[in-house]
């Protein structure tokens, strides 16, 4: 198979039985939910995105804990180092890791219902083409990420603060061509597993490396004695550790039946995933941009508390964040099987289990509000300044849960253009100028902008909930995913 295309036959009738294989029980034909009551498909749901959504929150948190690891190494240094790699960890962010998290937003359009298609070589064929177009990504970020402290000091950062955060992504640099095979390339191959059902895949993989970038940021930052540059430098090599056991995971224990050889192909298909790319950017890095930027003007003590306040809402954003990719992952897979039904009641399924993740996380953060900070930092004015926010903070958790979980299901119905609209009018529209107005203009500080953020996100919630559950009509959302995918009607054989 030197040339694969849209058009590739599958060449073995026992590839299709494994491929059959490979995804997990449910009801053999679309035509037996139109049968199955609701209350029965609520209660298979709720197990099979609980199944989904465990593995990939481990993945999540685990790989969050690169940055809290950073962070809480170089906490304990100064609040400076961390104003500092604050301010360094927002400039990546908005310039780079989430250019790359929105452009493979993509995939979770496109390789789930691929998979359970008659076309599952789509599956390796989209990756592939991700990971080539993910190329073209890293010099404009490099040569932002260089020139990072001019860029800060025009933006009226304080200038210490402004050096020590441009050395900062000079060294977090090293890590950026495996962060991008990480979260293109490799979460392209992330999505690759996920979009077969092999969630767990990712995790094993983390959960091997996380303990390894703790012990790096603790040996460079203080047993070896670089102090602000051990922390980036850990960061970079964890990253480079992630991918290359990705690399060697995926080659020797995955299973090669959407996996095509590179052709002709390959070149084939950029203008779709470039509208899904750019689209997923607009949705994912209008919100990275929004929560980053936010209270970057305000000096070092609400910047430092501003770090404690956002590794926080990241930390438990991950467990509606996973849940949104599992929702994304089941629509999709049962879009491409033909079970319109059961789709639209997977959304709701999902919305139901955010809102009781959400009264979870809230309980949390209210009952340590005045004890959190101290994991983070101890300078007393920092303390006192997070415990004053955690309320709202603890606000923001159902309407910052439920809105994860509609941007998945608009990612599975290929909407991105919809989540980036709805994103950019919602926070810059709305929740930003009001943030602004309460923080500057009615001497609220960091709370005002608090109270935009969780405004925007009310709005996000709202209508993306219509426009996401209440007004679909699945049995088109069916025809579209296949046409997406280069599929035709398939029968169904009692799969699932």
């Amino acid at each position: 198979m030197t040339s694969v295309s849209e058009r590739t036959p599958l060449l073995h009738q026992d590839t299709a039985i494994d491929i059959r294989e490979t995804v997990d029980e449910s009801v053999c034909t679309a035509h037996a939910d139109e049968n199955t009551p609701s209350s029965q498909i609520f209660r298979e749901e709720l197990g099979t995105i609980t199944r989904y959504s465990l593995p990939v929150f481990g993945t999540q948190l685990l790989e969050h804990s690169f940055m809290v690891a950073s962070v809480i190494s170089l906490g304990h240094l100064s609040t400076l180092a961390l104003a500092s790699a604050t301010l360094g960890m927002m400039t990546a962010s908005v310039t780079g890791y989430s250019l790359v998290q929105g452009s493979s937003s993509a995939l979770d359009t496109l390789l789930p219902p691929a998979w359970t298609s008659n076309t599952p070589h789509m599956v390796g064929l989209w990756t592939q083409r991700m990971t080539l177009m993910s190329a073209f990504a890293l010099v404009p970020i490099l040569v932002t990420w260089f020139n990072a402290e001019t860029i800060l000091l025009v933006l009226r950062q304080d200038p210490e603060v402004a050096r020590l955060a441009g050395v900062y992504l000079k060294y977090a640099s090293w890590g950026l061509p495996a962060y991008t095979f990480n979260c293109i390339s490799s979460l392209c191959h992330r999505r690759y597993f996920q979009s077969q059902g092999l969630f767990t895949v990712p995790t094993r993989i983390i959960v091997a490396i996380a303990p390894i970038n703790v012990f790096l940021n603790w040996c460079f930052v203080y047993r070896l004695g670089l102090g602000f540059l051990g922390a980036p430098i850990a960061t970079s090599l964890s990253y480079t550790l992630v991918s290359l056991v990705s690399i060697v995971y995926a080659y020797l224990f995955v299973p090669r039946t959407a996996w095509v050889p590179l052709g002709s192909g390959v070149w084939k298909g950029w203008g779709l995933l470039a509208r899904l790319g750019v689209a997923g950017v607009g949705q994912v890095a209008s919100e990275w941009w929004c929560w980053e930027l936010v209270g970057c003007n305000l000096g070092p003590v609400p910047l430092a508390a501003q770090s404690v306040l956002l590794l926080s809402a990241s930390c438990t954003f991950q467990a509606p964040f996973s849940l949104s990719v599992a929702t994304s992952v089941r629509i999709g897979n049962l879009l491409g099987e033909g079970k319109a039904r059961r789709a639209g009641l997977v959304a709701r399924t999902s919305i139901f289990m955010g809102m009781a993740m959400a009264g979870i996380l809230c309980t949390l953060f209210l009952v340590f509000r005045n004890k959190w900070a101290y994991m983070f930092n101890s300078d007393p004015e920092v303390v006192s300044l997070v415990a004053s926010i955690i309320p709202l903070l603890a606000n923001v958790q159902i309407f910052d849960t439920t809105s994860a979980i509609v941007s998945g299901i608009l990612r599975a119905r290929g909407m991105q253009g919809v989540g980036a609209l709805l994103s950019l009018c919602s926070y810059y529209v709305l929740g930003i100028p009001l943030g602004l107005v309460l923080a500057f203009h009615f001497g609220f500080g960091l709370a005002g902008l608090w109270i935009g953020l969780s405004t925007a996100l009310a709005s996000i919630a709202t209508i993306g909930s219509f426009i996401g559950i209440i007004s679909v009509d699945w049995e088109i959302e069916v025809e579209r995913a296949r046409r997406r995918v280069g599929g035709k009607e398939s029968e169904c054989q009692g799969t699932r």
